[in-house]
């Protein structure tokens, strides 16, 4: 079983990625607000995969992602961003996240970006 952290500053939308990920076989293991509490949390549970949200205050879902990458090269970390960010998608996806799903997003979406890592 996978073992996720989920990145959100809204507690709905973190709420909702739980219930798709444990609906689907995944084990949410931690929840962190912005990118800050992040980067802490998955230096602390060594998360399997990271869905981490672009725009959040105190530190952005790409300022994370950097952070991250450094400390494991290895880090699977997915984006979740809403339409118009292209650009940010971009470079997250240079930094080194694994891919991305736009929002709002399908469950089946999720799970199969998910499921690839």
């Amino acid at each position: 079983m996978k073992k996720v952290l989920i990145v959100d500053d809204a507690a709905f939308m973190r709420l909702s990625i739980r219930n798709i990920l444990e609906k689907n076989g995944f084990e949410v293991i931690g929840e962190a607000e912005n990118g800050a509490v992040a980067v802490s949390k998955y230096k602390e549970l060594k998360p399997d995969i990271v869905t981490m949200d672009i725009t959040m205050p105190e530190m952005t879902g790409i300022e994370a992602l950097k952070l991250i990458m450094e400390f494991d090269v290895s880090a699977n970390v997915v984006m979740l961003s809403a339409m118009g960010q292209q650009n940010m998608v971009m470079e997250a996806i240079m930094v080194g996240a694994k891919t991305f799903v736009v929002k709002p997003f399908k469950e089946e979406h999720v799970i199969k970006a998910l499921s690839k890592l």
